[in-house]
């Protein structure tokens, strides 16, 4: 095997080796199988042995004993392990049975759920040729049955329709956002397995169900894929969605039964029953068979030992990509950003030699943003094999369907263990060698990483974290139950006791959005509740990117790029007449801010786009292709603002306070940086107008005599450095021996002077003279500034501590770590200029959050001396207050010193 061979070249490479931190060599494992289940529809049994499926795995036909049994289960195993079949096979068995049964499939995107329902109609359309259908068709129908037409679909060529063994024309529907008005009541007379998301559940059926009688009176089964997604304000608001269900459910009389699947995670079943608030049985005895499967932590090598700086992960992703490809494995790359997805494709492209992959599809990307054709086209490419690289956001790392992958490339840390091996896992899909390579990235945590990878190896996945109980969530669930179905006087809501219920409809109905009569609440307000609810908590507003045809691109004025940079060669020329744009893809308005701006160099495909417009209200950004070597990197800058203090207590060492903040986020320019060599080329400015987020945060102040304590101890860093008097000579004697270069790109001064780094931090010199002489001193230009700090770090007590209580918080607040943004700042303006920590809530006017933290403050700080002072690092990791970094100070001592006097 060619990946195998690779792999001996590379343990052999003595250059290659040097800079493994860790090869790790996970053992095949043979499947275990089972018999398939005498109950079983014979079929059902029939069509899986037409697909070359004579037995089930061991997991599979636990979790059909399960199911059959009427349990509610969760089945967890790894990627590529038949999971789908855990729930398809005692669905359609009961299809089969009971020719009025229905069942609804939940997955988190549209992709998956349109990728999932080609492979169930691939399924069922193979029993359209098993003997004697035709004769039960014709014993209905009381005549020759008519010829099965075909019906083309999203995803595939032509499907079989007209299954008559499940009495519907159309059997297997998806339902969403892109399903046409005209095809929807066919889709609610017909279905019998609904296919959709958790928001068009939301918003599109459970408001009118009135509208899908037949099919809740008739629901046996509810299946939800992908439950590792559902965490978080996400999560919470999708385990009300699923009480607003449960009670249609029962009002038209069906008790359905929950199939759960999910990605390993560290505690399935508790996420599960707080999901659906049934008990939930385990199935994780994964029977699927597994090749051996190579998984490499490789750090780039050091191109500046003094200065700490390692040769960049997209770059050496790029190379060892290149080889993986030469080799013949078909392989997924891994990116963090859909900019480094289109980076990493573009230098692939022009590394490739002309006889190979450039300029064929043979190499994609693929991210968010393309067309919905586009992306089936290229998962269709990678399952059919066509398609030999594809360079993916974590878009992929669901389980979309994309055939047995060789490689998974990963260009820096996902970001949590269950991410990386679900990443991991997207490669060895068969019994055949696998590698998951990790190129770790110049950030903290990477470099922590590939330092200690036992501590990788040796971690649990996260919890699955959510809270539905919260109070700003439930209330809005109640608001649109209310507008169901009338709520009934102590009626419960999940397992939200009827007082507690009628606490909140009371509140409403004060508020002249419920009125009570007859023991009842019946919705009074004329505003439809559920379109006012993101279960996302994010603006669902895009930004089309429209592209100027090629014949048009000489006529593109004020695109600010030099003469003949656009419209020469190879667009054409000018025909005299306007082609209508070309729509590229459009991405969220969020993202449009730093993606988009004027004068930005957008990537789709490998191929460079100026943007000559943003205009945010029509929701359009225009760009026109380009052939530049360079690529454009947005700067931002973001601040807090208090707007409300809504609540203050003393605390001990400084004080406590939550309340309303506004953080503002603005992108104010730009650097180019050139390709492969990553030079800084110049900047540019932008004048875009401010984000601003209207939420809650709640922060803890230092006291002035808490920061005296620590400076008289020698743990405070939160004051400026002060170079001393001989700083602006020492500055100008390092810039004029550097030849007022950047020693690191090479940059120029152009008319603002370069920095001037310490190679060897200030603070650790016992004075000025040592620190700030001239061999100790290095110009930088400010991009290759950020990447030295970022190498070379003091972390402060309060930065640790903020590290610690971020990562410490979703804990107590059973939400996802991503719902809260956190900040330090030793002059903080929410407090009056002393040193705080905040936490605030990252969705839109907050969800209770802060708050929450204000309560539990005590407690959070207790938790966290326990825990530093608990983990066994010497100087700051992961696990406590935030990776040294590989030259720099962790900043443990000082955090726990700080703790110290704030718990006592």
């Amino acid at each position: 095997m060619a990946l195998v061979e690779l792999l001996d070249e590379w343990r052999d490479d003595p250059p290659f080796a040097q800079n493994v931190a860790a090869w790790k060599r996970l053992p095949a494992r043979p499947a275990r199988a089972a018999p398939f289940p005498a109950d079983l529809h014979p079929l059902l049994a029939q069509a899986l042995r037409q697909r070359g499926i004579s037995e089930l795995y061991t997991h599979q036909h636990s979790a059909w004993n399960a199911a059959r049994a009427a349990r509610h289960l969760v089945v967890v195993t790894a990627t590529a392990s038949g999971k789908t079949l855990c729930y398809n096979l005692p669905v359609l068995n009961n299809l089969l049975r009971e020719p009025a049964a229905r069942a609804l499939y939940l997955f988190p995107t549209k992709a998956l759920a349109q990728d999932q329902a080609d492979e169930l109609r691939q399924l069922v359309a193979g029993w359209i040729d098993l003997p004697g259908v035709h004769a039960k068709r014709e014993a209905r129908t009381g005549g020759t049955p008519a010829p099965l037409k075909k019906r083309p679909t999203r995803g595939s060529s032509s499907v079989p329709v007209g299954l008559p063994q499940l009495g519907a024309s159309d059997p297997v529907a998806t339902y969403d956002g892109d399903t046409p008005a005209d095809v929807r009541p066919g889709i609610r007379a017909q279905a019998r397995v609904l296919i959709t998301n958790p928001d068009m559940l939301h918003t599109g059926i459970l408001p009118h169900h009135t509208r899908w009688v037949p099919f809740f009176e008739n629901l046996r089964y509810i299946v939800i894929d992908e439950l590792h997604t559902l965490r978080g304000v996400f999560g919470s608001h999708v385990a009300n969605v699923i009480r607003r269900l449960k009670r249609i459910a029962a009002f038209y009389g069906s008790t359905p039964q929950f199939i759960l699947a999910s990605a390993t995670i560290a505690n399935p079943v508790e996420l599960a029953e707080h999901m659906v608030e049934e008990p939930v049985t385990l199935i994780d005895d994964d029977g699927a068979p597994r090749g051996a499967k190579h998984f490499i932590i490789y750090n780039p090598p050091l191109v500046n030992q003094e200065l700490g700086l390692r040769r960049s992960a997209v770059l050496e992703a790029v190379r060892l990509g290149n080889q993986l490809l030469n080799h013949d494995a078909q392989t997924i790359i891994f990116a963090r950003s859909r900019q480094t997805v289109e980076l990493i494709y573009s230098y692939l492209r022009q590394s490739r030699p002309l006889d190979g992959l450039a300029g064929g599809a043979a190499l994609r990307s693929y991210r968010g943003g393309y067309l919905p054709s586009v992306r089936r086209e290229i998962e269709r490419g990678l399952r059919e094999g066509a398609v030999r690289g594809v360079v993916a956001t974590n878009a992929l790392e669901l389980g979309v369907d994309i055939g047995q992958m060789a490689a998974s490339v990963m260009v820096g840390y996902p970001g949590n263990v269950a991410a990386t091996w679900q990443q991991a896992g997207r490669a060895g899909r068969t019994t055949a060698t696998s590698l998951a390579l990790l190129v770790t990235s110049a950030a903290p945590i990477d470099q922590y990483l590939a330092h200690h990878p036992s501590w990788f190896f040796g971690r649990s996945p996260e919890h699955g974290l959510v809270n539905p109980d919260n109070l700003i969530i439930l209330t809005h669930h109640l608001r649109c139950a209310a507008f169901e179905l009338p709520f009934q006087k102590n009626e419960a809501f999940g397992r939200v006791e009827g007082a507690r219920v009628k606490e909140f409809l009371d509140f409403l109905s004060a508020e002249g959005v419920l009125h009570a009569s007859n023991e009842k609440y019946f919705w009074m307000s004329e505003k439809y509740p559920a379109e006012s609810v993101s279960l996302r908590s994010a603006s669902p507003d895009t930004i089309v990117i429209q592209s100027a045809p090629l014949g048009n691109v000489g006529r593109a004025s004020g695109s600010g790029l030099p003469a003949g940079t656009a419209g020469s060669g190879e667009y054409g020329e000018d025909s005299g007449t306007a082609d209508p744009p070309v729509a590229l893809g459009e991405v969220d308005v969020h993202s449009a801010y730093w993606m988009l701006h004027p004068e930005a160099i957008y990537l789709h495909e490998g191929q460079s786009y100026f943007v000559d417009a943003l205009d945010l209200e029509q929701k359009v950004a225009r760009a026109h292709r380009v052939n530049v070597d360079y690529y454009t990197e947005a700067r931002s800058e973001a601040t807090l603002e208090l707007l409300e203090k809504q609540g203050e207590a003393p605390a001990t060492g400084g004080t406590k306070a939550y309340g309303e903040v506004k953080v503002t986020s603005q992108v104010v320019g730009y650097r180019k940086i050139k390709l492969f060599t990553h030079e800084n080329l110049g900047m540019g400015a932008v004048d875009l107008p401010p984000t601003e987020l209207l939420t809650t945060g709640y922060w803890l102040t230092v006291s002035d005599e808490t920061v005296e304590q620590l400076r008289a101890q020698g743990m405070w860093r939160g004051d400026p450095n002060a170079y001393g008097p001989n700083w602006q000579e020492a500055r100008r004697g390092a810039r004029e021996r550097d030849g007022y270069r950047c020693q690191v790109c090479r940059a120029p001064e152009e008319g603002v002077e370069h920095h001037v780094h310490h190679k060897a931090p200030f603070r650790q010199f016992p004075s000025y003279h040592k620190a700030n002489r001239l061999e100790n001193l290095v110009t930088l230009c400010p991009t290759c500034h950020s990447r030295v700090e970022t190498a070379v770090r003091v972390r402060s007590g309060l930065a640790g501590l903020s590290f610690a209580l971020g990562r410490l918080a979703p804990l107590f607040l059973m939400c996802d770590w991503r719902d809260l943004g956190v900040h330090s700042d030793p002059r903080s303006p929410l407090s009056d200029g002393k040193p705080a920590i905040v936490i605030y809530d990252q969705a839109p006017a907050g969800i209770g959050l802060s708050e929450r933290l204000f309560e539990l403050h005590a407690e959070l700080l207790a938790r966290a001396l326990e825990l530093i002072s608990a983990c066994d690092c010497a100087d700051g990791c992961p696990s406590c207050v935030g990776p040294a970094a590989e030259s720099g100070e962790g900043g443990k001592p000082q955090t726990l010193a700080l703790l110290n006097l704030l718990s006592s």
